[in-house]
């Protein structure tokens, strides 16, 4: 009897410290599933059973909800670059090679995330630069677009991406022009051009210059009659006399 009722109390506290344990392990894994951490360059979007809640967390280490998930997206600068065939003013078909700077909008992050997805760039970012382009290209001609209308062309590019992407909650830090390609015989014959007006401008400047040098010696030559006639305005017969008289008496 005695060995039965000291077993009673062993089980007791078997049972206590067994409890306490899987207590302390459900807190863990409880704690655990409640602790996330969001990586620096990005913010997580909360969402509860697939819905999203509308609340973003910052970088660091959080405590959430167990039941909450947290979508991760990032806010770094990103780019994309577009290769595209546009017609010019004319219809003439131009590659551009074009990139563009954007990052997104740590404000509307949730409803980036809920109305487009994590692969936004794909869905509106690439999709709207392709249009910007074609509407830039478009209302230039290909001699301007591939000579001095690139930083004009550059810049209505990012001004419609500015807008168009704002609403959409990713915003445009810069678009790069990088190359623009015309068709072989017209880049030849634009080249031909140029190269055409250049000599022209390098043999005005040739004319130019000797004109200046003709008109130059000119002046020289009017201003060396001019002395010469003063000096024989001033030449008499008297002074030749009196020169004369003067070097005989110098004479030894």
């Amino acid at each position: 009897m005695g060995g039965s009722l000291s077993a009673v109390p062993n089980l007791a506290n078997f049972r206590n410290r067994f409890y306490r344990i899987a207590g302390a392990i459900l807190l863990l894994i409880l704690l655990f599933a409640s602790t996330t951490s969001v990586p620096t360059g990005h913010v997580g979007v909360l969402t509860l059973f697939g819905r999203v809640t509308g609340y973003v967390l910052g970088e660091g280490i959080h405590l959430i909800n167990p039941l909450k998930s947290v979508q991760k997206l990032s806010i770094q600068t990103q780019a994309v670059k577009e290769s595209a065939n546009t017609p010019s003013n004319e219809g003439l078909i131009l590659a551009l090679d074009t990139s563009l700077l954007f990052h997104l909008d740590r404000s509307k992050a949730a409803q980036v995330y809920q109305t487009v997805g994590e692969n936004y760039a794909e869905k509106i970012v690439e999709p709207t630069l392709r249009a910007a382009i074609r509407a830039a290209t478009s209302a230039h001609t290909a001699n301007a677009l591939y000579t001095n209308a690139r930083e004009l062309v550059q810049q209505q590019i990012q001004e419609e991406l500015t807008i168009q992407l704002a609403a959409r909650g990713v915003i445009v830090e810069a678009v790069l022009l990088r190359d623009v390609q015309l068709p072989p015989m017209l880049k030849g014959s634009i080249e031909a051009k140029q190269q055409a007006e250049q000599d022209a401008l390098r043999m005005s400047f040739i004319l130019q210059k000797e004109k200046q040098e003709a008109e130059r010696k000119r002046i020289e030559a009017q201003g060396i009659a001019d002395f010469q006639k003063i000096v024989a305005q001033g030449i008499s017969p008297q002074l030749l006399e009196w020169k004369g008289i003067e070097q005989l008496r110098n004479l030894p």
